[in-house]
């Protein structure tokens, strides 16, 4: 697994960051390339509604993994069976063009004496997906943070979505989904584990 994430990007330090000023005058300029005119009455605010809606949308780079998971719960009565939380809603951006990718996540994992809470799994896919990503990134994130702080005997991840890169612009392909995964642990040895994820996944 560390082979696969040692490079993931990191997020900017506040120092980093420009001023709410320099953003907007940013999103002037691009308003200015576009063709349209930033000065006209229905574009006058646009610049600060755009920064303050990227602060939102970019949530993720401000949250951290570790003190969304770092709770968790020992008192299972022996329960150490997969735990799968799927259907998980969310909406991140591409880090090529800057435009949406909509989908659904799939989180499932073998405890080893401790356990989550479910919301938790949720927060975590969350915070990846409000950041720059790409599919296959955000697939290994979110099962290196479940692993590396629950050190369960296996996480899975599925991720189904929808590109708008490709749905908006170049090919133009509406409707086409993207699938993405990652096994760790048993999951990843133990194909009847693997098997019954899948099976678990697609059951309705």
């Amino acid at each position: 697994m560390d082979a696969i994430v040692k490079n993931f990007p990191q997020p900017n330090r506040d120092s980093d960051r420009p001023s709410q000023q320099e953003a907007e005058e940013a999103v002037r300029v691009l308003l200015r390339w576009a063709g349209d005119d930033p000065t006209r009455e229905g574009l006058i605010e646009t610049p600060a509604r755009v920064a303050k809606a990227y602060r939102e949308l970019f949530a993720g780079y401000d949250m951290a993994p570790e003190d969304v998971l770092g709770r968790t719960f020992e008192e299972v009565a022996g329960y150490d069976d997969m735990v799968l939380v799927k259907d998980i809603p969310f909406y991140s951006h591409c880090e090529h063009h800057m435009v949406p990718i909509i989908g659904k996540a799939h989180v499932a994992y073998m405890p080893d004496g401790r356990v989550l809470g479910l919301s938790k799994i949720a927060r975590v896919v969350e915070i990846y997906g409000r950041r720059l990503q790409t599919q296959e990134t955000m697939t290994a994130q979110i099962a290196r943070a479940i692993d590396d702080t629950l050190n369960p005997r296996g996480v899975a991840v599925m991720i189904e979505a929808e590109h708008m890169c490709m749905a908006m612009r170049g090919v133009q392909k509406q409707g086409s989904t993207t699938l993405t995964t990652t096994f760790t642990g048993t999951f990843k040895t133990e194909p009847a584990d693997q098997a019954r994820f899948m099976s678990m996944v697609r059951s309705r």
